[in-house]
């Protein structure tokens, strides 16, 4: 069974849906694309795609049976709510909306027209992240207890409409809804309280840095940081366990993991130990055989799972990935870290 998928918004993300799936989904093919500038339209028409000069024009397609949406964050909404009344299934690029209110008006609409509504979380896929799920998964390091997830540069640039407020951009809405959509799905658990900090270093209206703490009524801290005027950057993962720790440094997986070799106690000297920083019995460095070191599991990624998912559901073979509850849990959760940046305190809340 065929499926064909329109484009509204045929810029970078919008390309890249295109020549990903067109590659990798042989039961999605595609009908056109819809974009207000000249370029885009150029591109596509070279590609032999037919362009909608009408928002309406696809709305009108009878043939479209999946539209991406990947536009400005502030028009994910109207372009959702308009495809599923006129009979078609949507998938929105992230962050779905500004706000829970407008995404339950989506989610409302989708439940009035039967049609499947969706995002587009494409780093689940991300093999640094799949591999501390698999250490925790198989229990290769047990109860963690902090975890610090983080994606740092320098090139100080936010690309247009990104640097605009209204348009929903910053970082807590680029890649911050990506380590927390990954954070959602490593622990389901409940959060009962949010941390936030969101810098203005170089962008005047939205936030290009930004540190975020969330509280799990497990006992589990997770810190969230994302920097775009980092010269030196800190490792990508730091997952801090009762039992050893791993450090993931990059996209590469440059890392390793360091475990207890067993649970026996270690008769610890009580002689003081004096390291370059002073007397000191507490960071007294511990024996090298009470411990062993792990290389980091090997993880398979194929981010065309996504994809393939979504052609299950429009067949009636499988429940999406990316379901409605996960995607306005996200929506809830982004809220609270603005308004404990705007409180400037702790947010407490149960999410």
């Amino acid at each position: 069974m065929g499926f064909k998928m329109a484009i509204i918004g045929f810029g970078g993300m919008g390309s890249w849906h295109y020549e990903s799936v067109t590659k990798s989904i042989p039961a999605i093919s595609f009908a056109g694309i819809y974009d207000i500038r000249a370029e885009a339209q150029e591109k596509a028409a070279a590609l032999g795609l037919h362009v909608y000069q009408t928002p309406e024009e696809l709305y009108a397609d009878q043939t479209v049976d999946l539209v991406l949406i990947a536009t400005p964050n502030d028009t994910h909404a109207p372009y959702a709510i308009a495809c599923m009344q006129s009979g078609k299934n949507v998938i929105s690029e992230k962050p779905v909306t500004l706000s829970v209110k407008l995404l339950d008006e989506i989610l409302a609409v989708s439940e009035e027209t039967g049609k499947f509504f969706t995002v587009h979380q494409n780093r689940r896929w991300d093999r640094d992240y799949l591999t501390v799920k698999k250490i925790l998964d198989e229990k290769t390091l047990n109860n963690p207890y902090t975890i610090e997830s983080r994606v740092q540069g320098s090139r100080r640039a936010l690309h247009g409409w990104r640097g605009y407020k209204q348009n929903g951009g910053g970082m807590v809405l680029d890649w911050g809804v990506h380590l927390m959509d990954q954070m959602m799905n490593l622990f389901p658990g409940k959060i009962i309280s949010v941390s936030a900090h969101l810098h203005n270093v170089f962008a005047p209206e939205v936030d290009d840095n930004f540190t975020a703490m969330f509280r799990f009524d497990s006992g589990l801290t997770y810190i969230v940081n994302i920097a775009m005027n980092c010269f030196i950057q800190q490792p990508r993962w730091h997952v801090s366990c009762e039992d050893g720790t791993a450090i993931i440094q990059n996209w590469e997986l440059d890392g390793h993991i360091v475990k207890l070799a067993d649970q026996t106690e270690v008769d610890w000297s009580e002689e003081i130990v004096y390291t370059a920083a002073g007397p000191t019995r507490s960071m007294a460095p511990r024996p090298k055989e009470t411990t062993v070191e792990l290389t980091l599991p090997e993880v398979v990624a194929e981010w065309s799972d996504y994809y393939k998912n979504i052609a299950d559901v429009l067949a009636g073979k499988a429940e999406p990935i990316v379901s409605k509850t996960q995607i306005r849990r996200l929506m809830q959760l982004i809220e609270a870290v603005f308004e404990a940046n705007d409180k400037k305190k702790e947010v407490v809340c149960e999410i």
